[in-house]
């Protein structure tokens, strides 16, 4: 099953009004993993997780876990 395109981090992100490349930096990975990120075509890490929700300005349960997960 193909992993579910991460449109919270997505439109977190562009509420900010910032890029792919801008996040990137300030999270210290590149411009293509955040777009892999938000395709859903790479997993993060904790780590990575936690950096971006906070320069964003979220909590992991916003960005990054499903509510299917929550309610399993």
């Amino acid at each position: 099953m193909m992993p579910l395109k991460n449109l919270k981090l997505k439109s977190a992100r562009v509420a900010l009004d910032l890029s792919q490349e801008q996040l990137a930096q300030k999270v210290g990975v590149t411009r293509q993993t955040i777009g892999m990120i938000e395709a859903g075509k790479y997993n993060p890490t904790l780590n990575l997780c936690i950096a971006i929700c906070k320069t964003l300005g979220k909590t992991l349960d916003d960005l990054f876990w499903s509510e299917e997960i929550k309610e399993g």
